[in-house]
Order: C-alpha cells, then structure tokens, then sequence
C-alpha cells in the first residue's frame, strides 16, 4: 500500500464511475476498481445501453412494416440480419465504455482492474484475472457493485436456451417462440425486441397485472397495447420450473385462481423476475456491514453504512434499481465527502419502459395517494388528440397527471405514449421546484408537439379540462 486515497469505489456500474469521476472535479484522489474487463456495469455492457440499441432496430423495422405504407413509403420486403444487429449492438457498447476510460484519464480517476473486496475498513483487496492481489488504502470505501438477476427455483439458466436479459442480447437468431417469466421492465422490454422481429412471445408473471408498482390505469391499458402488437400474458401463473430434457422447452406453471397446472412450450425461455443486490465475496460480514432482510446494504438515507468510513450506494442499498439513481447517490456521496451536503431527492426519481408506446413515470401514483389518504385531483389527456402525435401515427396512450387537492402541487405524472421516456423531464424539473399544475398549464409549449398533451393534461388538473378534447 504505496499510497493512500481519499476514496476507493468497489464497482464501475452507473453509480461508481459517475460517483469517481465527480469526487475526482471536487479535487479527491480516487480510484475505481471493476473486474468485468470494461467500466459501465450491467447498465452500459448486458443492461440498458444495449437492450435500447435493440429495442430502436426492432421499432424501425416495426415501423417499416406497419407504418411506412399508410406514409407513402414503399421499402419493399424487410430482412433482419440478427448478426449485424448483434454488431451494432456492440458497436454502442465499445463506445460508451470507452468514453468512461477516457473521462477516467481526463479526471484523473485510478482504473483498477480486478476484483474488489473490503479487506478492513480502509483497506481494497484486489484480485486481478491473473490470480495477482494487491491492497489499496482509502480513507473512505464506496460499494457500488450493483445487481444480478433473480434465481427462480426449478429454472436453471444456461444463457443459451434458458436465459437472463443478459443471454437475451445474444441470442444469434431469432427464436420461433419465446417464454417470458415475469411481466417487469426488463421483461416486457425485450419480449417487445424479439416479438418485433418475429417471435412467438408470450408472458408468464406471478401477479394478476403488468409492472409492479406502477399506476394502475397505465397498467391495465399498457398490457392491452402490448396485446393488441401480439403479446400474449398468462397472468397470476405461478412458474414451478422449467423442463430442458427434450428438443422443446417446457414451461410448468400453477394458476393463483384454482391451483390447475399447465405448461408451454418454447425455444427459449427468458427469465426476468427481477434482480437482487450482488453483494457476495465483498467481506461485508467480515467488516461488520449490516445488510436487511433482503440482502441490502443498510445505510443512513445517505450513503452511509453503519460502518465508519465505509459507504453504498445504487442497487446494493433500498430504492428502486435504476442506473440514474445510482448516479445520483453516487454524485451525492462524493459531494459528502468532499464537504459539501449531497443530496437526493428520491420522490423525484423517473422510471421509464422502453417499449413502443413508452412508459415513464415520476412520483406518487393513484393507488399510493389513496393508501395515503391524501385528497387529490386527476388530469388526463389522450394522445389521440395531440396533432404532431397524428402526424406520426403515434396517437396510442395518454398524460395523468395527480395534483394536491387544495394546492395544486403536482404529486405524480404518468405517461403513456411516443417518447414518454424524453417528455417526462418536464415533469421532473416541474416537481423538483416544488410546482403547480398550473405552473405546466401556463406555460407555453412548442405546437406542434408530443409536449403539448402534458400541458393539455396540466390544464385538466388545473382547470378541470383541457383545450383539445
């Protein structure tokens, strides 16, 4: 231990490396330590980056097929070279993780390669891939090591046949039919990639709904449009296993409502029931860190553990498992440390569904305000009467914005629709300045827009009724 840092960070996902390179702007010494062979974690090598990649071809040539005609637009007969949609795929990969290599060495952050685990409080194991080990001292240790898919009991994963979301991204042809266990973001997203590009899909989830935790209304309309694109979902089924003996797959299922068993056959089968906190081989028992009941790290609401000196933020500690939250604990841990007060506000935070038509949402949700007794009001507004959403043949979905009964505060939006992952900001900055539904509906907006049926929903609430409809 040649020299001591200011902070180490144990993961270079979202949260380690926004969070290394901001402490290195606030004048920290700062190293990073990651084991995957490329910086940006899950989200940017097996997760976000390239899953969006795929989900933007496959709504191309989904467009190319159902929309182009009724523009005018005669392509003719469309191929899907899987192999080069896979190169593509990389291509976004290798270029944002070598983007974070050389804001590392414009920042001056430490890359360490190897695998970390806390040795004592101050002290970095790292094992690099040749078996070497060397110690780093730090004065503070971040853990920001992320997450891993959720095991299901009777499913063995080969990442060929029955896969992750990680096996999903490689799959070298398009599969004739392919089983979804689970109706989350990160099923109902690449369910949309294969189904565009031809599969059979169908989705198999535990509850009687889609996406967990989200307003109700966009639950229920969001399945009928992913029906309506060819989707089917067997909803409160129960997955006993999967059986991979023969030349098909077959999924065995138990329904909620009566206990009668049933099973599919598939190509391959995805498994996306969730993820979980990777927190194993950090020494975190042998250091004292406490961890819930769910295998997360605890800490004090802001990064801190019950260890001194020892840190954690992104998917390993409570909230929901999103790469911007991660930045942001990140961001405000690094702010901490160097003396100033971080921050997050995490009644703030969007979450958005990159299928076609999007969903994103921010805030508190219908059924949240009801549980909480709190006395609110709805504004909503279609895309079907939003003219740039006509000229796009976009019109599916619509704006639901919750205000405060007697202040008017905006409390949540919910947006079902084109670009509703892009819109929604506006919501965001609204909600973070502490805003009024009338503040939005005051404002004006570009026409013509998709931004035009927030503002029409804001009127709604507001005003009790939009201009257009």
């Amino acid at each position: 231990m040649s020299e001591t840092y200011d902070v180490v960070f144990i993961g270079g996902g979202p949260g380690g490396y926004v969070g290394a390179i901001k402490a290195a702007q606030l004048g920290l010494k700062v190293a990073c330590v990651e084991g995957r062979g490329a910086l940006g974690g899950t989200c940017l090598n097996v997760g976000c980056i390239p899953s969006k990649a795929l989900l933007h071809a496959s709504h191309l040539a989904h467009e190319a097929e159902t929309n182009f005609a009724a523009m005018g637009l005669n392509a003719g007969p469309l191929s899907v070279d899987v192999a080069k949609m896979l190169g593509f795929k990389e291509s976004v990969i290798k270029s944002n993780t070598q983007g974070i290599e050389f804001l590392f060495k414009k920042n001056k952050v430490a890359y360490v390669k190897g695998w970390g685990s806390i040795a004592a409080p101050g002290s970095v194991k790292v094992k690099g891939e040749d078996g070497s080990e060397t110690t780093l001292a730090a004065k503070n240790i971040v853990i920001a090591t992320g997450s891993e898919s959720t095991p299901l009991k009777g499913v063995t994963v080969d990442e060929k046949r029955v896969v992750t979301s990680t096996g999903a991204l490689e799959l070298p042809a398009v599969p004739k039919r392919l089983v979804v266990i689970g109706a989350g973001v990160i099923g109902l997203e690449l369910g949309s990639v294969w189904k565009r590009l031809g599969s059979e899909v169908t989705v198999v989830e535990f509850l009687d709904h889609v996406t967990p935790g989200m307003d109700g209304e966009i639950q229920k309309q969001f399945q009928r449009s992913l029906e309506k694109q060819g989707i089917k979902f067997i909803l409160g089924a129960a997955v006993s296993g999967v059986d991979a003996s023969g030349a098909d797959l077959k999924v065995n299922y138990t329904l909620r409502k009566d206990s009668s068993t049933a099973s599919l056959d598939a190509d391959v089968v995805l498994l996306a029931v969730g993820r979980r906190p990777y927190v194993s081989g950090l020494g975190l028992e042998a250091v004292g860190v406490a961890l819930d009941e769910r295998g997360r790290v605890k800490t004090d609401g802001h990064g801190r553990t019950n260890v001194p000196g020892i840190w954690a933020i992104g998917d390993v500690i409570a909230g929901p498992m999103l790469a911007h939250k991660a930045e942001e604990e990140g961001v405000s841990v690094a702010e901490t440390l160097a003396g100033q007060k971080g921050h997050v506000n995490y009644d703030v935070i969007p979450g958005v569904i990159y299928t076609d038509p999007e969903v994103a949402t921010v805030g508190k949700t219908e059924e949240q305000l009801k549980q909480e007794g709190r006395a609110y009001k709805v504004g909503k507004f279609a895309y079907v009467a939003n003219g740039r959403a006509k000229a796009i043949l976009a019109t599916e979905g619509f704006v639901k914005v919750l205000a405060d009964a007697t202040t008017d505060r905006i409390l949540g939006v919910h947006i079902l629709g084109p670009q509703a992952g892009e819109t929604i900001h506006e919501y965001c900055v609204a909600m973070e300045f502490g805003a009024a539904a009338e503040d939005v509906a005051r404002t004006c907006h570009a026409h013509p827009t998709l931004s035009e049926a927030l503002r029409e929903a804001a009127m709604a609430a507001a005003f009790g009724k939009p201009i257009h409809s």
